[in-house]
This record gives C-alpha cells, structure tokens and sequence, in this order.
C-alpha cells in the first residue's frame, strides 16, 4: 500500500491516511478482501504514531470500507455500488475544487480550463490504454 504523508498540508495526517486508503480501494488498488498493513507496520513506515493509523483505520471500517476479522486484521470490505459511485464522487469533487480554484487564481479563463482538462484527461487515458 503505497501512501504520501505531507507534514505541511495542514490536513491532519489520519485524513491523508483515510483518503489515500479510499482512493486505493476506489481504484482497484485495494480490492475486496485484500488485507490493509497493520497498524504499527504502516505508522513505522510512515514516521508516524500508531493511534493515529488506528484512528483512520478505525473511520474506514465504520465507513463500511474495511472490516476486522477478530485475530487476523483489517480487510478490505464489499462495498456497495452506490456507496462506492458516491465515494468516487466525493473523490473527484474535492480534486475538481482544488483544480478550480488553481485555475481563477492563476486568472485562466473557464474555456482554458476546460481545455486544459481536455488535453490532460487525452494524454493520461491515452496512457492507460498503452498499459493495457
């Protein structure tokens, strides 16, 4: 599980946390049923204190988005299609925020945007088909 703390984002690290494990589990990165890294394991990794792992961890199972399997760990959980369209959704709205905002204050107007969008979702599906 491959995750990017930033220390200076101002966004509390268990929120960083939270939505990289979310995108990852919106993204087929972590499917169904996969085992999360343990909670000491992870916090290690990331120079971080472990109750602040646990603290994501423990708002992603009561998303529904992972599940504890009592002397095994964390999983990955089944979620629903609607609930996963409307995390997706969430996902996407904060990054389209951001990008809107980044594109008024650097005084683009709504058609360079848009286009700009245009040109980058191209090259970036273009480039998925290539994996394939």
């Amino acid at each position: 599980m491959l995750l990017e703390i930033d220390h200076h984002s101002g966004v509390p690290i268990y929120r960083q946390v939270m939505r990289q494990i979310r995108q990852q589990i919106m993204t087929d990165g972590l499917r169904p049923g996969d085992q999360v890294e343990p909670v000491r394991e992870l916090a290690g990794r990331l120079k971080v204190n472990p109750m602040t792992i646990s603290k994501a961890y423990s708002f992603l199972e009561a998303e529904g988005l992972l599940e504890r399997r009592r002397g095994v760990g964390l999983f990955v959980a089944e979620v629903e299609k609607h609930v996963q369209e409307e995390i997706k959704t969430e996902l996407l709205a904060r990054t389209m925020d951001k990008a809107a905002v980044t594109a008024i204050q650097l005084g683009l107007s709504e058609d360079e945007a848009v286009e700009f969008l245009r040109k980058h979702y191209a090259e970036y599906s273009l480039k998925g088909e290539r994996q394939r």
